[in-house]
């Protein structure tokens, strides 16, 4: 009826509308902070956040399938495979010996010379693989080390029995000689004495098993490549090889710096020797010290303390050799 109609500002307004379904005030309290850039899909910056990923993701499995280098050493190899002996005079001296190997590497324009000629014709001729690579590839290969664009992968070492080293050695025409080293940790020393042992006549090289340089790639490269022919055998306990040595007729003789014998004096060079060559650091140890037969000093000038002991031992054993020859 008319008059039953209320003004328009009269009339009340359910608090909610029919088809929201309650859901007005919920709008009303918002949809809380805006997330960041990188987590809403749609957003430049999240699609960058995800490509960055992938990079990540492929550049992790790339190191994976790399061959990872031994601990502590700069040559190709996992431990216990194979290892890259690089350098021109110990890769030919090497392939001329006929040692085993798989391959060899050689860099994009290399300077040939008789030695690179020499070791391409024996690789050939023995069947070898040969790369042609980049000096960065060779590089990468190498972990940094001088390699003179050349690389030959070769099998671990062959170490020799120490019995039978020390047979041979007994074997052979003429007084025997034997160079033992006691603890001596850096592979370039011990590629060094390797190859004053060859120079010198020496018959091998005693090593221990434990605190010691071994012959890797850095010892080969270090010896020239004599390594190929030099016999060195790992010993468990370097005391009793010593006094094994002893019952063979051959006489210790160690390096000491405060030895009783000056090396110039060293009447017994002529007769059946091993030479033992202690640690960069400490020298010889106790026990191996003592058992040594003769400890001989190396003369020097006042102000010159020690020598590094590769050298020591080419001096030791360069006069042992000239008193041999005069002999």
């Amino acid at each position: 009826m008319p008059g039953n109609t209320q003004p328009p500002n009269k009339r009340r307004r359910p608090k909610h509308s029919a088809s929201s379904g309650g859901q007005g005030r919920r709008r009303l309290s918002g949809k809380g902070p805006t997330p960041p850039a990188e987590e809403r899909s749609y957003h430049p910056a999240a699609k960058r956040a995800k490509a960055a990923a992938r990079r990540a993701e492929q550049a992790e499995e790339r190191r994976a399938a790399r061959p990872r280098t031994t601990p502590g050493r700069r040559a190709l190899a996992a431990k216990g495979g194979p290892e890259l002996l690089v350098g021109r005079n110990p890769v030919a001296e090497a392939l001329r010996v006929g040692i085993p190997a798989t391959a060899l590497y050689v860099a994009y324009g290399i300077d040939l010379d008789d030695r690179v000629t020499a070791a391409v014709r024996s690789a050939g001729d023995r069947g070898l693989a040969i790369m042609e690579v980049s000096r960065a590839e060779l590089d990468r290969l190498t972990g940094g080390v001088l390699h003179q664009g050349i690389g030959l992968q070769v099998p671990p070492f062959a170490y020799a029995d120490p019995e039978d080293l020390l047979a041979q050695a007994v074997d052979r025409p003429g007084a025997p000689l034997l160079v033992a080293l006691d603890g001596v940790t850096d592979p370039r020393n011990l590629g060094a004495v390797v190859r004053s042992a060859a120079a010198f006549g020496a018959h091998g090289v005693l090593l221990p098993e434990r605190r010691s340089a071994g012959m890797t790639a850095t010892a080969w490269r270090a010896s020239a490549g004599t390594a190929a022919r030099m016999p060195v055998a790992k010993v468990t306990n370097m005391t009793r090889m010593l006094k094994r040595c002893q019952t063979e007729g051959l006489l210790a003789v160690g390096l000491d710096a405060d030895g009783e014998l000056a090396l110039d004096d060293l009447e017994v060079s002529v007769d059946p020797l091993v030479v033992v060559v202690g640690s960069e650091g400490r020298g010889l140890s106790r026990l191996v010290g003592e058992t040594c037969d003769l400890r001989v000093r190396i003369p020097m000038t006042d102000g010159a303390e020690s020598l590094n002991a590769s050298v020591a031992a080419a001096v030791t054993l360069a006069e042992v050799a000239r008193r041999r020859r005069a002999r």
